[in-house]
């Protein structure tokens, strides 16, 4: 039962991270069709939100493992994408766009791990203030 229990909180968290992840690419759409600013943002923000869940996890205790589960697995693994972030610089390679896809890879990749890293060391900083 614990374990059914765990599989609704991730699936819950998941649900609201799709729909969030989906709006957000509608929205980015209206900057370009042809580069994917929607995913690109809900990469660096979902790993800048997890930074932050990870340091208030570890830093302070104050989130059970429910709560961790709902946050960090459904909702940020929910609102990322590795599936369109692949597909996307796929199509980029398809079309001959190289340097795009190149450039977003880094980006993306990079990007995230700053964000992460910002997340988490801006939170334990705050949590000491």
């Amino acid at each position: 039962m614990k374990n059914l229990f765990a599989v609704f909180i991730v699936g819950s968290g998941g649900f609201i991270g799709s729909v969030l992840r989906y709006l957000l690419s509608l929205f980015g759409q209206k900057f370009s069709l042809t580069f994917p600013h929607g995913t690109l943002c809900a990469n660096f923000l979902g790993c800048l939100l997890l930074g932050i869940i990870i340091a208030i996890a570890t830093e302070t205790q104050s989130f059970s493992p429910s709560t961790r589960l709902f946050l960090a697995t459904g909702v940020c693994g929910g609102f990322t994408t590795m599936s369109s972030f692949t597909y996307e610089t796929f199509r980029f390679c398809q079309d001959s766009e190289y340097l795009y896809a190149a450039g977003y890879m880094t980006l993306t990749i990079v990007g995230g791990i700053i964000l992460f890293g910002i997340g988490m060391f801006a939170t334990k900083i705050f949590l000491k203030a």
